[in-house]
């Protein structure tokens, strides 16, 4: 018995080897706007990952939505300066690279 295992343990771990890899993941990206600003969102997996606001009249400078993780916390705690919102932090970039 011990000598028919090791070939049917042999095999099931090449099978698994040789499956097809994970499809990549669906990415969607969404664009909503009027004349006032322009949203764009960016979703992985259903799930949303960025979100910049584009001012259009106003020389208010754009700014992300860094969206919370289910699940967790927001990396800035009380105290840091960071307007946040109940979906998410409001980051403005200050440079660009």
């Amino acid at each position: 018995m011990r000598r028919l295992a090791a070939p049917l343990l042999l095999a099931a771990l090449c099978g698994a080897a040789l499956a097809d890899p994970p499809p990549e993941p669906k990415v969607e990206r969404n664009v909503a706007e009027d004349d006032q600003v322009r949203i764009e969102e960016l979703r992985v997996r259903g799930e949303t990952r960025k979100v910049t606001v584009k001012n259009k009249k106003t020389k208010a400078p754009d700014y992300e939505i860094v969206v919370n993780d289910a699940g967790r916390e927001s990396a800035g705690g009380t105290g840091t300066g960071l307007s946040k919102s109940g979906s998410g932090t409001r980051v403005w970039r200050v440079l660009n690279f």
